[in-house]
């Protein structure tokens, strides 16, 4: 695929994170800019890829357009901008009074994707991928490493997709539509291993971090869960039994989260501790 130069002049910053940055565009407001940091070449492309097979699969998420680099070679993927959207951490955040109807419209997005089966060629089972970011993993000692990949073999299978960084800040809506959006670790699998990102960055989570990046006090995020738990897994189980049940999957993002800032998460492996102890 040949990248489309574009230059950063027609573009204003908007946001950032750990990969890239995101730009408006200056006179286009249905153009939205996704740039990868200096030095990232494959990543973007892949996500491009992604992005469009994801779309074509029918999961809701904004259209991806074209791959591109500006003059001084940084690349990255223009997306269609969902004007008047935003997501459901920062609608939570600004009324924490709707935390439960925020909380239920959530999961019923996240079960609607969890059924949605995908076509297995095309997509990675999340079971490999955990296989090779724990083969990768510099921390974990080489015997829980074979613990934790024990457990990993052990979740049932399903083909049914999964996002991948099952974050509430990574679900957006307007009046009319809700989207999915940074899908760069969509994959297929148990649903299991998605929903253990939402008990992480609600529960797990410190609260600097809950403060800073979901843009509200831990108590509404805990509120979040606690709203989210039984709408998306049923009133027959407590809320006791399905942090219990959703307890390790938590605990192996801890695997995401080390590839990303390339240091232990103590905080997060605790939840393995009933894996690797």
């Amino acid at each position: 695929m040949e990248a489309i130069k574009i230059s950063l002049d027609d573009y204003v910053l908007s946001g950032g994170g750990a990969n890239g940055e995101s730009y408006d565009h200056k006179t286009d407001p249905t153009v939205m800019l996704k740039l990868y940091f200096p030095g990232k070449i494959q990543q973007p492309l892949d996500e491009m890829r992604l992005a469009r097979m994801v779309y074509e699969s029918g999961i809701s998420t904004p259209e991806p357009g074209d791959y591109v680099v500006t003059e001084e070679g940084r690349y990255g993927i223009r997306f269609r901008r969902i004007l008047n959207k935003v997501s459901y951490s920062r609608a939570t955040g600004d009324h924490p009074e709707k935390v439960k109807q925020y909380a239920e419209e959530f999961a019923q997005m996240c079960l609607q994707l969890h059924e949605t089966h995908v076509d297995t060629k095309q997509f990675e089972n999340v079971k490999d991928r955990y296989h090779r970011l724990l083969a990768e993993n510099p921390f974990f000692t080489t015997d829980e490493k074979e613990k934790i990949g024990n457990f990993i073999d052990s979740v049932p299978d399903t083909d049914t997709a999964i996002h991948g960084d099952l974050q509430f800040s990574n679900a957006i809506f307007t009046p009319n539509q809700r989207y999915f959006i940074d899908l760069g670790d969509f994959c297929y699998g148990n649903p299991l291993f998605d929903v253990g990102m939402v008990y992480l960055s609600c529960k797990l989570s410190h609260e600097d971090f809950i403060r800073e990046t979901f843009h509200m006090e831990k108590a509404t995020s805990i509120r979040f869960w606690e709203a989210f738990a039984p709408a998306y897994f049923g009133k027959n189980l407590t809320l006791n039994e399905i942090e219990k049940k959703i307890l390790p999957f938590a605990g192996l993002k801890t695997l995401i989260i080390e590839r990303d800032t390339h240091c232990p998460m103590p905080e997060f492996r605790a939840a393995l501790e009933g894996i690797i102890l």
